[in-house]
């Protein structure tokens, strides 16, 4: 038997590729009209079509939080999720923390504090850290680093991290100097 075309019928056992569709989103304020392949993540939408490469692809499977952004204010693993999800919703990146040449108080305080080494995890700490804040929850540096414990620093910055966060959530007081209360590694005893 020689090779030869597929047949007719064979060739029309694969069902067609969904088209695209139109998705209407708000990037750092400014709208964008587009059409979307169904199966692209908000972080590849981002990052591939938008050229906002500020949030990071870490693990691609919801474990590191490098991908973390705001949608409609809340934390989000942009690898999680569908762009066609979002549809008429508003994402902010670390691009769009900043006012201007003006840098988010947590922009500031991960500065001061030393609060990063590679910068990798930094845009997914640092929108992690703003939902935090929106939500509330935060009233002491164990709070904090319970909340920010979805996003993984492979340097272990924790602790400049969880120092910077608490300081513009919390404000100046005893956590400044305030040892953790909870270890990081249960069934470990804080040093």
């Amino acid at each position: 038997m020689t090779d030869s075309a597929p047949s007719p019928a064979r060739a029309s056992t694969h069902a067609p590729l969904p088209e695209p569709r139109p998705l209407r989103i708000g990037i750092n304020g400014t709208p964008h009209e587009l059409q979307v392949q169904p199966w692209v993540s908000l972080l590849d939408l981002l990052r591939d079509r938008l050229h906002l490469t500020g949030t990071k692809k870490g693990c691609d499977h919801g474990q590191c939080g490098a991908c973390t952004v705001l949608v409609d204010g809340e934390r989000v693993l942009s690898c999680l999720t569908l762009a066609v999800m979002r549809d008429g919703c508003e994402v902010r990146t670390v691009e769009g923390l900043a006012e201007g040449d003006a840098l988010h108080p947590l922009q500031e305080a991960f500065i001061a504090h030393d609060a990063f080494q590679c910068g990798y995890c930094t845009p997914g700490q640092l929108c992690s850290a703003v939902g935090l804040i929106r939500e509330g929850q935060a009233k002491t540096l164990d709070d904090v680093r319970e909340l920010m414990s979805g996003n993984l620093c492979r340097c272990g910055a924790y602790v400049q991290i969880a120092q910077a966060v608490a300081e513009v959530a919390l404000g100046a007081g005893e956590h400044r100097s305030e040892r953790a209360h909870a270890p990081i590694v249960p069934g470990t005893v804080p040093g």
